[in-house]
């Protein structure tokens, strides 16, 4: 099973978009589990998942995320701003099962 972390500024916008992939997984019949944290709750998360989704609007951490995460097995994305936007959760899954190719 996949473990995915959303991160946004404060975690709501993040929480929507969880629940939205985890709708679109379970309509595909696709275990995976996804949750979402504020940003200041990321280094708490780091043991327990595979893949982490930043919100568009954090972009600019990403280099940080990058080095804070070196030797762990983590897959790291920003959601583009579009599928964010529109809490598209099937596109937003479709980018999260091509980080496994």
């Amino acid at each position: 099973m996949k473990h995915v972390l959303l991160i946004c500024g404060s975690g709501a916008s993040s929480g929507f978009m969880a629940a939205a992939i985890r709708k679109a997984a379970k309509k595909k019949g696709e275990e995976i589990s996804v949750k979402a944290a504020s940003e200041a709750q990321l280094d708490d998360r780091l043991d327990e998942i595979d893949t982490l989704l930043i919100g568009p609007h954090l972009a600019y951490i990403k280099d940080d995320v990058v080095n804070k995460i070196k030797g762990k097995n983590i897959k790291v994305a920003i959601i583009p701003q579009l599928i964010y936007g529109s809490l598209n959760g099937a596109k937003a899954l479709d980018l999260i099962n091509d980080m496994e190719e």
